[in-house]
């Protein structure tokens, strides 16, 4: 049986056996109930966890939405972790940590290649670590745009639950990598906006891996599945993100839906973190295309 193939089946054991056919307790430790968890004070600390690899030109969208838009109501930590062999990166790092933003800390965090490419690992360092009251696990396409992050103050405000969820995004078309969007980033020294009629909504139903936003309780009890090995195992390949599902699973939250304002997201056909030019890359790209002509 293949590397590859042994790693489909455990997803798949943990993905249907956890929390149902044996028991959460063989897994994980418990995490607070809603009853235990704390109520935030004024002012919110917030936390937003990103992971970067070969999407700078995604990356910079984020980051300056940060500068062109910081919370006013919350103390935000933005916490990213990236590798030094991703020259764009660095090179965006080097930029935004000269920024100082009021009410923003930049936590910028280099992980070797092999710990980036399994993003659960990165995810259970933040959460463990982690001082504030809420995180957000989010990825790096998301745009955090005017009033965002001072609206998910507003949704957590006095909230006793491990999770909460966006319940809509504003979206683009998917992008080929030849649009004028995504060739921006060539030559900038400074920030960058979007045009807010570019987007469409898109209504989210349940919380996935860029839209869990977690009580600070719940992750530093119990990390970001810290306890499943097969999710804190370093990876030579980026590896699709199956963990997620097992996460929500182990802490008994699938989280809430709440109103955030002005979440963006750049949809785009190429897939940076997957090799070039290769024939997975290009079904990849091909299925993406044809899920997106299905779906409008």
């Amino acid at each position: 049986m293949s590397g590859d193939a042994g790693l489909w089946l455990r997803n798949q054991f943990y993905n249907r056996v956890v929390g149902s056919v044996l028991p959460l307790s063989w897994f994980a430790p418990k995490a607070p109930r809603p009853n235990d968890l704390s109520v935030a004070a004024s002012p919110i600390q917030l936390q937003i966890v990103s992971h970067c690899w070969n999407y700078a030109h995604l990356s910079l969208f984020q980051l300056s939405s940060l500068v062109n838009y910081p919370p006013k109501d919350c103390q935000l930590t933005y916490t990213l972790f990236y590798a030094e062999e991703d020259e764009g990166m660095k090179n965006l790092v080097a930029r935004f940590s000269q920024m100082d933003i009021p009410n923003i800390t930049w936590d910028w965090q280099v992980l070797p290649k092999a710990e980036l490419f399994r993003r659960a690992i990165g995810r259970n360092k933040a959460a463990l670590a982690s001082k504030a009251d809420w995180i957000w696990f989010a990825d790096c396409d998301l745009i955090f745009h005017e009033g965002c992050l001072d609206s998910v103050v507003k949704a957590v405000a006095g909230k006793q639950t491990g999770m909460v969820f966006p319940d809509h995004e504003g979206i683009t078309d998917l992008l080929p990598p030849e649009h004028p969007m995504l060739n921006q980033h060539a030559g900038r020294t400074g920030t960058i906006d979007v045009d807010p009629s570019l987007f469409h909504r898109n209504a989210i139903y349940k919380a996935k891996g860029a839209f869990q936003i977690v009580h600070g309780d719940v992750a530093r009890a119990v990390g970001y599945c810290s306890s499943i090995p097969v999710y804190q195992s370093p990876s030579e390949q980026w590896r699709k993100t199956y963990e997620d599902t097992v996460f929500r699973r182990v802490i008994e939250y699938e989280g809430e839906a709440v109103d955030i304002i002005n979440l963006y997201r750049i949809r785009h056909a190429e897939k940076g973190r997957y090799s070039k030019g290769t024939h997975l890359s290009a079904l990849r790209k091909r299925l993406r295309k044809a899920t997106d002509t299905v779906a409008s």
